[in-house]
């Protein structure tokens, strides 16, 4: 092993050392054994919603130990390869490639670290809305959202669209999804705001240049029964039915069941179209309600605002958190950190690590008086 070699595997072992205190690693540990015993108990199966509660937990609690565990491994693997087989022809290489894979799994942990937010390890609730640029902002709306669900899908996230408005020529005038994963709000807080596209029209038949934008909401999604102060009243629900518009085949638009509620309190307004029955889409809309509630209450109660919304923006020129530029160069910059990359198509398929990582970093740094 060479002296570099060693010197990365020290500083990683510190670092990883240093994420088991944060972490609390050896109290996880404990904690999964603990529910393992629990799930082979022979009465388990008697409260299935009890149980049901330990399995999800235990889930979770597996999952981080793992990830701590195999980052561990990597750098075991690594003195290990250097000590028995150091003399064997391409013992340098593998040693690389476990620093490599240890580097890349301590990385994520100490992002994963940072998520220490009351919502961030839940699931999100994306709203994406058409602004200013008519039809390629609906355009554009349609591009964010594919943008989107691309990367929930590299992140082997679940995805869930609820409701989508189309525009009248191309594009989506709205769309709202949840996605579903482990710190999938805490990773998605960041692309909250307004986002801007300057392209060559494929709508302008002179070929011109055309600047349009698209706000993006993002919300961490509330399940009924969690231990949150939120309280809905069914005398204050106003609940419509409607023909399904969007995607989901012939059945949906025969029948009338999708869902739109109004909580009559605050006029705030929730639908869900994308599933087949009346129950399955109010079940969604009220999920959807829920988060809605639980934020407004958040904002209002000791100045949250910043925390779980951010600054709200008007969706227009000048009050972008982050640029797309496909002509007359090809650009994506974040003003809020000023990172910037060239390399748009990646970015519009879903490689938003770029921007994710240094934004929350940013966040996350204490402030400077």
């Amino acid at each position: 092993m060479s002296d570099s070699q060693q010197t990365s595997i020290s500083r990683l072992s510190e670092r990883l050392g240093a994420l088991k205190e944060r972490l609390d690693y050896a109290g996880k540990a404990r904690q999964l054994a603990e529910l393992e015993r629990k799930s082979r108990s022979e009465d388990f199966w008697s409260d299935p919603q009890a149980a049901q509660e330990v399995m999800k937990s235990l889930a979770g609690v597996r999952e981080d130990v793992a990830k701590i565990d195999s980052a561990q491994r990597a750098l075991s693997d690594a003195e290990e390869i250097s000590r028995l087989l150091s003399d064997e022809p391409g013992a340098d290489a593998e040693i690389d490639a476990n620093i490599a894979r240890a580097t890349c799994e301590i990385d994520l942990l100490e992002i994963a670290a940072t998520f220490e937010g009351e919502f961030d390890d839940h699931n999100a609730i994306v709203s994406i809305f058409a602004g200013a640029g008519g039809v390629d902002a609906a355009d554009w709306t349609q591009m964010l959202a594919r943008m989107y669900l691309r990367w929930a899908e590299s992140k082997g996230f679940s995805t869930q669209i609820a409701d989508e408005s189309p525009a009248e020529e191309a594009g989506l005038k709205s769309i709202t999804f949840f996605v579903r994963g482990k710190n999938a709000y805490g990773l998605l807080e960041s692309e909250r705001g307004v986002h801007r596209l300057v392209r060559i029209s494929p709508f302008d038949a002179a070929h011109r240049r055309h600047t349009s934008f698209a706000s993006v909401d993002v919300i961490p999604e509330v399940e009924a029964g969690e231990s949150v102060d939120v309280e809905i009243n069914p005398e204050d629900l106003r609940i419509e039915t409607f023909k399904s518009g969007g995607a989901g085949g012939q059945y949906v638009n025969k029948t009338e069941s999708a869902i739109r509620i109004i909580h009559l309190p605050t006029n705030i307004i929730v639908a869900c179209q994308q599933e087949r029955s009346q129950i399955q889409n109010r079940e969604v809309a009220m999920n959807i309600l829920r988060a809605k509630l639980l934020q407004r209450q958040m904002q209002e109660r000791e100045n949250k605002l910043s925390e779980l919304r951010g600054d709200r923006k008007a969706n227009e020129w000048g009050s972008q958190i982050r640029s797309y530029v496909l002509n007359p160069y090809n650009l994506v910059k974040d003003h809020r950190t000023n990172v910037e990359t060239g390399n748009t198509q990646a970015v519009l398929d879903g490689d938003l690590d770029t921007f994710t990582w240094p934004y929350l970093q940013s966040r996350r740094l204490p402030s400077v008086s």
